[in-house]
């Protein structure tokens, strides 16, 4: 993985359209395909959590990121909860 992966947003104006288009029933996750890397990891070595540490962790950056960027769009729309 590079690093020019790591750092990009999964907050993207395509991911935002998407997300507040979706239903409310409805499961949106913009770092699905890092899941998938890290399952087909597992997957592929037999279970083996040691061997996928670094797919773990590049899902929990993109997590990380997108919760954080959805907050700063929240913010700067002026959306809470009360509102």
């Amino acid at each position: 993985m590079s690093k020019e992966e790591a750092t990009e947003s999964p907050w993207t104006e395509k991911a935002a359209s998407q997300f507040d288009g979706k239903q409310y029933s409805q499961y949106f996750d913009p770092c699905q395909e890092a899941a998938a890397r890290s399952m087909r990891c597992l997957h592929r070595n037999g279970g083996d959590r040691d061997m996928c540490s670094d797919y773990f962790q590049a899902y929990r950056d993109c997590k990380k990121q997108w919760l954080e960027d959805r907050r700063e769009a929240k913010r700067k729309e002026g959306k809470s909860w009360f509102s």
